[in-house]
């Protein structure tokens, strides 16, 4: 009675009456608070989204991507991609996370060298590359996402042949990985 609440001190803030039902979350989900922080940010900041998850044939690479449930996919038909039936998914940096295997990948470059194409040393799968068209993105290999996320896939065909016409014509693929 009468003792003055201290306010909280830096990086700490006040739940209120939150306080309970937040810790009763971290609790009930196994998660620091920090981890529970993070998973409310990225609900926030990537709502309409939901987290992918995937990786190669062996496992040894890993990553999880923030994408709509209803996918958007490019099928190539320039030299590279049909060589390995190369179908993705362009998303923003900010939007991807490689969660294992950064020393298992190794990147394959050509013609201009801005196509950044990485795939695991062990398996030989690509499951995601820097594409030329969004350098500052990633494209994602659809079929390298685990099951249960996706809900449908709308292909669109790229004539990758004629590269710089495309790409200077289509009304989206430049902008697809700004945030």
């Amino acid at each position: 009675p009468g003792a003055q609440a201290q306010p909280p001190g830096p990086g700490a803030f006040d739940l209120g009456a939150q306080s309970g039902r937040w810790a009763a979350f971290q609790e009930r989900h196994r998660l620091s608070c920090e981890e529970a922080a993070r998973l409310l940010l990225d609900a926030y900041e990537y709502r309409g989204l939901i987290k992918h998850t995937g990786g190669c044939h062996c496992g040894a690479v890993r990553f999880e991507v923030w994408a709509s449930a209803d996918l958007h996919v490019f099928n190539c038909n320039c030299s590279i991609c049909t060589k390995k039936q190369n179908r993705h998914f362009i998303v923003p940096a900010s939007r991807f996370k490689l969660l294992k295997g950064a020393d298992n990948l190794t990147t394959y470059t050509f013609n201009t060298h801005c196509a950044q194409h990485t795939f695991c040393k062990t398996c030989g799968v690509q499951s995601f590359y820097t594409p030329r068209s969004n350098p500052d993105g990633y494209g994602i290999a659809p079929h390298c996402l685990d099951d249960g996320t996706v809900q449908t896939v709308v292909t669109e065909d790229i004539n990758g042949k004629e590269w710089e016409k495309v790409v200077k014509e289509h009304k989206t693929i430049r902008d697809m990985s700004k945030p």
